[in-house]
C-alpha cells in the first residue's frame, strides 16, 4: 500500500489546473479557468477550475472534485492508480507501507512482469516499423486489412519475427531476466531449449484500464493448418483472460461519455470499428463474457450492446 506520507505529498504538490490542463484546454476567467466539459458535448464552456480552492466543477454533469477525482472520473483510474500517476508527473518517490517479505516479493515480481511486457510491446513495434521483414509482412498485413498508420500506432500493433529467439535474445541483452520472460509467456522454456512463443505473428498488445501491457494476442500469417490462427499469453499474475477486455484502454472515455459499450468478438473487429468512428468498443477476445468483464464495463456504463457474428 502507498504510504500516508506519499499521499499527503502528492496532494500538497499537485496543481489541479496543471493536471486538468493536460486533458482539457483551459482559458483564464478571472481568478479561475474554464473550458469545455470533457464529460459532455457542449459549445459553451461550463467546466470550471479554481486554482485557489484546488477544485474543479463540471456544471453540465454536476461532477466535481480535486485533481485525484478528476483522474478517476476522466481516466477511470482507481485511487492508487491516480496517486501513482500524479507521483510520476511531479517526480515524487512512492513509499510503500511495511510489507511482509512475501508481499514485497510478489509486488516486485508483478512490476518485473509489467516491465518485460512493455519491453516486448516496444520490440514488436520496432520490428514492424523499422525492419524490412516487419514492413513487408506485418505492416503490409495491417494495411491490407484497411488499418491506417495512425490506427496501427494507436493500438500499438507489432510484429514478432520468425527467428526462434529474437525477442528473448534482445531482452536478455538488455538485462531483462529469463524468469520473467517465461512467467509472462513471452518465452517458452523447456529442458532442452527456449524460444519465442509468438514468433512469426502479428501482435496485438492487451492493455489494462490504465494502459499497462498485461499480455498479447498473436495472429499467424501462415496457411499451415497445424498452426493455431490466434495465440494468447498464458494466464499469469498480471494477465487473466477472463478479467480483461481488449480495447478498454482506448475506449474508456467514449464508453463513459456515450454511456454505452459495444462488445465484439475479436481484436480486428475492435480496431475496424474504432477506425470507422465507433470508439466505444471492446472485445472479450473470443471468450464468453465473464462477471469480471461485466464489472469492468460497469465502471464506465451499465449499458452493453453485443455485436457478435
Amino acid at each position: 500500500m502507498i504510504s500516508r506520507e506519499t499521499i499527503d505529498k502528492v496532494f500538497e504538490t499537485a496543481r489541479v489546473e496543471e493536471v486538468i490542463g493536460d486533458f482539457v484546454q483551459l482559458k483564464k476567467a478571472g481568478a479561475n479557468f474554464k473550458g469545455l466539459s470533457p464529460f459532455a458535448d457542449e459549445k459553451t464552456p461550463s467546466f470550471m477550475v479554481s486554482p485557489v480552492k484546488q477544485i474543479w466543477k463540471d456544471f453540465s454533469t454536476g461532477k466535481g472534485g480535486n485533481a485525484v477525482t478528476f483522474l478517476m472520473e476522466h481516466e477511470h483510474y482507481s485511487y492508487p492508480e491516480a496517486i501513482r500517476y500524479l507521483a510520476r508527473k511531479y517526480q515524487i518517490e512512492v513509499e510503500e507501507t511495511v510489507q511482509s517479505d512475501e508481499q514485497k516479493q510478489r509486488a516486485d515480481e508483478r512490476e518485473s512482469m509489467f516491465l518485460v511486457s512493455e519491453f516486448a510491446r516496444n520490440f514488436f513495434s520496432q520490428i514492424l516499423w523499422e525492419t524490412e521483414k516487419g514492413k513487408a509482412i506485418g505492416l503490409s498485413y495491417f494495411r491490407e486489412r484497411g488499418f491506417t498508420d495512425e490506427t496501427i500506432k494507436k493500438f500499438e500493433l507489432g510484429y514478432s519475427p520468425e527467428d526462434w529467439t529474437a525477442l528473448t535474445d534482445e531482452a536478455i541483452s538488455k538485462k531483462y531476466e529469463l524468469e520473467f520472460l517465461e512467467k509472462t509467456g513471452l518465452t517458452v522454456v523447456n529442458e532442452t531449449k527456449k524460444f519465442d512463443r509468438f514468433r512469426g505473428r502479428v501482435m496485438f498488445p492487451i492493455h489494462s484500464m490504465s494502459g499497462r501491457v498485461l499480455g498479447f494476442g498473436g495472429r499467424t500469417l501462415s496457411s499451415e493448418k497445424k498452426i493455431a490462427k490466434y495465440l494468447n499469453s498464458p494466464e499469469s499474475i498480471i494477465y487473466h483472460k477472463g478479467k480483461v477486455l481488449y480495447g478498454i484502454y482506448q475506449a474508456k472515455q467514449t464508453i463513459a461519455k456515450e454511456d454505452n459499450c459495444y462488445l465484439v468478438e475479436g481484436y480486428t473487429d475492435v480496431i475496424s470499428l474504432y477506425q470507422s468512428g465507433v470508439t466505444n468498443v471492446v472485445s472479450s477476445s473470443g471468450t464468453a463474457l465473464t462477471p469480471d468483464q461485466i464489472r469492468l464495463i460497469n465502471r464506465l456504463t451499465n449499458n452493453i450492446t453485443v455485436l457478435f457474428d
